[in-house]
């Protein structure tokens, strides 16, 4: 596994074809600064539901009228 570091406090490890395979978080520092553990709370599920089907916005206003 090689590191590599984005974000102080935040450590991707990636496999040796460079694919991120996991994310290590020193909470101590992260806790520093909230704005910035919302951040990459952000991106986190961003990037976890990045493969999910689109809706449009007017398909969920209709289920959210009903």
């Amino acid at each position: 596994m090689y590191k590599t570091a984005k974000m102080k406090g935040v450590t991707f490890l990636t496999d040796e074809t460079n694919k991120k395979r996991l994310l290590q978080i020193d909470v101590k520092e992260i806790a520093k600064n909230s704005e910035k553990f919302e951040y990459l709370l952000d991106i986190v599920i961003a990037e976890a539901r990045k493969d999910e089907p689109k809706i449009s916005w007017e398909a969920e206003k209709k289920k959210l009228k009903k």
